[in-house]
């Protein structure tokens, strides 16, 4: 086992809090504040839930270095 790895310990993925600042048009940050309210949830809650509804609708869009079919 190599000495930095530890049996014990969690998956590190689903514990890793990094802060990043996100911007929003004010908007959509006053309809997700009020979704948060709603729902007794913090933003980064109902962010973090929103990503994983959406994301493979989003992983189909190409990206702008992508061909064009």
């Amino acid at each position: 086992m190599a000495e930095n790895e530890d049996r014990g310990s969690p998956d590190i993925s689903k514990s890793d809090k990094r802060k990043q600042s996100l911007y929003f048009p004010e908007t959509m940050l006053d309809e997700i504040q009020k979704e948060a309210g709603r729902l007794q949830r913090s933003l980064s809650w109902v962010v973090q839930r929103a990503w994983k509804h959406a994301r493979k609708e989003i992983k189909q869009i190409p990206g702008s270095n992508e061909p064009q079919e």
